[in-house]
């Protein structure tokens, strides 16, 4: 009799830590699972809303029209090229002259965008009223070129969006510039909190691959 009860007690104790390594071998299996989710979410979870993208980001999405009132999908344009997106200031009473020059100058270098397969997309942004009529305004005299975009940002929903709104009397957006590649990320974040400190088109040349300093020097 003590033999089967000493058999007995030894088989349930068996059974009982068989029972805790099975449980402790789930336990570790779960917390792996949620060790690996968190990582996931925080590696690939997008931009939040209303914050400035920076480099190694993917670009959040928007559709802007034109003046002629053709919608613009980012997502669209980055499928086909990289982008780069120049945000101005556009109206904040008054055509800001540094804009002016600063789209004077990636228009005098519209060839070599072109060569080197890049889109640029201008944004300008302001309050909705007559924003259509200042774009327009704003494009006059400047020779824009057909492979130029300008979008317009009508009460800043863009701006918002990205974290640019320079909400200040008289003040529309920070002047910025992304390079967006063809994957989607952003590969060059420059954000001006003052009216100068504008990226030149040569400086963004430099940095697309297909275009070389000699080329830009011609």
């Amino acid at each position: 009799m003590s033999l089967h009860r000493a058999i007995d007690g030894q088989t349930c104790r068996t059974t009982h830590n068989d029972k805790h390594i099975t449980s402790t071998k789930m336990k570790i299996f779960h917390l792996r699972n949620l060790v690996l989710a968190l990582f996931a979410s925080l590696l690939f979870s997008p931009v939040p809303a209303g914050a400035t993208p920076q480099m190694g980001d993917s670009a959040p999405d928007f559709t802007l029209n034109t003046v002629d009132g053709q919608a613009v999908h980012l997502s669209e344009l980055t499928a086909k090229s990289d982008v780069v997106l120049v945000v101005l200031r556009g109206w904040p009473g008054y055509q800001c002259p540094l804009c002016t020059a600063q789209a004077h100058d990636f228009v005098q270098a519209a060839d070599k965008f072109k060569a080197a397969g890049v889109k640029v997309v201008m944004v300008y942004p302001g309050p909705a009223d007559d924003l259509t009529k200042h774009a327009s305004d704003f494009l006059q005299d400047k020779n824009w070129p057909k492979d130029f975009v300008l979008l317009l940002d009508p009460d800043y929903s863009f701006t918002d969006s990205y974290g640019l709104r320079w909400n200040k009397k008289n003040e529309t957006a920070y002047p910025s510039t992304f390079i967006i590649g063809n994957d989607g990320k952003e590969t060059f974040v420059h954000v001006s909190h003052q009216h100068g400190d504008r990226v030149k088109a040569e400086t963004v040349l430099g940095m697309m691959p297909d275009t070389s300093q000699d080329s830009m020097t011609k």
